[in-house]
């Protein structure tokens, strides 16, 4: 069985990895980044903190995940990392359309969003704050 985490951010990176106006301004969206992210990149997304608390209640199992989606980007301005932050918030949030295999999705938001300057001065790093409320099967029978 798949945990409920591991399985929306698969849905998550899958979602915006088919997102053409997400796609449009980054080249890629990475589970864990490799060691050289930038060979031929100038922005891309990856997994960042996850982190879930107990959201259960009488015969109902359920969590609230937390994901931080990262954004990274080397263009030449901040705006366009603002742009990719709004692409993504565009593409998951309130989605009611978007389905697990294995647990029940209950509802996807984003909860907060913004651009922050990197320790690397060639770097925009923007983050997005996704929560997902997420019921895994059976319950407490």
């Amino acid at each position: 069985m798949t945990s409920p985490a591991a399985e929306t951010w698969k849905l998550i990176q899958n979602t915006l990895a088919a997102d053409p106006g997400v796609m449009a301004l980054v080249d890629t969206v990475y589970d864990k980044v490799g060691t050289n992210p930038w060979k031929g990149k100038n922005a891309h997304i990856s997994r960042g903190p996850v982190y879930a608390v107990d959201d259960g209640a009488d015969c109902i199992d359920s969590l609230e995940i937390t994901f931080q989606v990262d954004v990274w980007s080397r263009k030449p301005n901040r705006w366009q990392c603002d742009d990719i932050v709004e692409a993504v918030r565009k593409a998951l949030h309130e989605r009611d359309d978007l389905q697990l295999a294995e647990n029940a999705l209950l509802q996807l938001r984003v909860t907060l969003s913004r651009v922050i300057d990197d320790p690397d001065p060639l770097t925009v790093h923007g983050i997005v704050q996704v929560t997902a409320s997420v019921e895994r099967p059976g319950g407490d029978e």
